[in-house]
């Protein structure tokens, strides 16, 4: 996942969601998807017609799991379109949280923690997450994961704590050590390395090696480059 490098054309139906309002592109994804911001008020994801089932799955896994953790509030969905209201705050990769980047550390740390703490597996009703084996080893703990828990994925609010999670597209049961493997991961991508201590040290956990180097070296195989 990258920030556009230009202005973007926009939909005719994210104008007409808009309003009067302000629209800018502020994401745009491996598979040609683009992240509309109204006014920094609510979101509009598009993805081209081919990925358009994608979002189908995003948004019956986020009308789930709002009942357990904090994500954005579906608003309205159409064919290859999801609208969405915004958390408060930024994203983790805000330019303000990159200056603070021990902080915006702990942030993604405790969102993965709640999320991992309040979700119930016996109650999911997702399988795997689509990037990891069958044949994965046995878990350290089944938990609700992400799926993507990459730094741009988790909303810092104003008070330096997670305000929720977004890009719930690939949420499912797995072992915590597939979210935790690839957020720690993600840390050097997004604010250079020396992070992942202050991530354990928030999440409450040691860092299990041998489990960090499987799905470290899975998400490289399935999902490809960071997002």
């Amino acid at each position: 996942m990258t920030r556009p490098a230009e202005p973007l054309a926009v939909p005719k139906h994210v104008a007409d969601l808009a309003g009067d309002r302000e629209v800018t592109a502020v994401w745009l994804n491996d598979l040609g998807g683009v992240t509309f911001s109204l006014a920094g008020e609510e979101f509009v994801k598009v993805y081209p017609e081919q990925h358009a089932a994608l979002l189908v799955a995003e948004a019956e896994r986020m009308t789930w799991a709002i009942e357990y953790h904090s994500v954005p509030k579906i608003l309205s969905t159409g064919p290859g379109w999801l609208h969405t209201a915004a958390l408060p705050g930024r994203s983790a990769v805000d330019p303000d949280w990159i200056r603070r980047p021990r902080t915006a550390t702990r942030a993604i740390a405790q969102g993965l923690r709640l999320l991992h703490n309040a979700a119930p597996v016996e109650a999911c009703p997702f399988g795997t997450p689509s990037w990891i084996p069958a044949d994965a080893p046995p878990a350290d703990r089944l938990v609700v994961c992400h799926g993507d828990p990459c730094a741009p994925n988790t909303v810092v609010g104003e008070d330096a704590q997670c305000s929720g999670n977004v890009d719930l597209g690939d949420l499912g049961v797995a072992d915590r050590w597939a979210d935790l493997a690839v957020a720690t991961m993600s840390l050097d991508w997004n604010y250079g390395p020396g992070f992942e201590a202050e991530f354990f040290d928030e999440y409450e956990i040691d860092p299990d090696d041998e489990r960090i180097a499987y799905y470290r070296a899975r998400w490289e195989e399935q999902a490809g480059l960071p997002r």
